[in-house]
């Protein structure tokens, strides 16, 4: 899938952004904390947002629907 390690604590709140779009309830004040936490590990990593987002995205999105 990816060779991006992500913080559980990304991981969580990519989860919860996820629920709540579903739900169809997401708000931006959790769309900006999952944002701004995308962005820092990019940048800690050495590696472009932009794919540290589409990674962290399949990665939750493809366990949910694995399990």
């Amino acid at each position: 899938m990816s060779d991006i390690e992500f913080p559980d604590a990304l991981i969580a709140l990519e989860h919860a952004a996820w629920e709540e779009h579903r739900a169809g309830r997401l708000t931006v004040a959790t769309a900006n904390r999952v944002q701004d936490a995308i962005t820092a590990h990019a940048e800690a990593a050495g590696l472009d947002r932009c794919t540290v987002e589409m990674a962290l995205k399949r990665a939750v999105q493809h366990a949910e629907a694995a399990g």
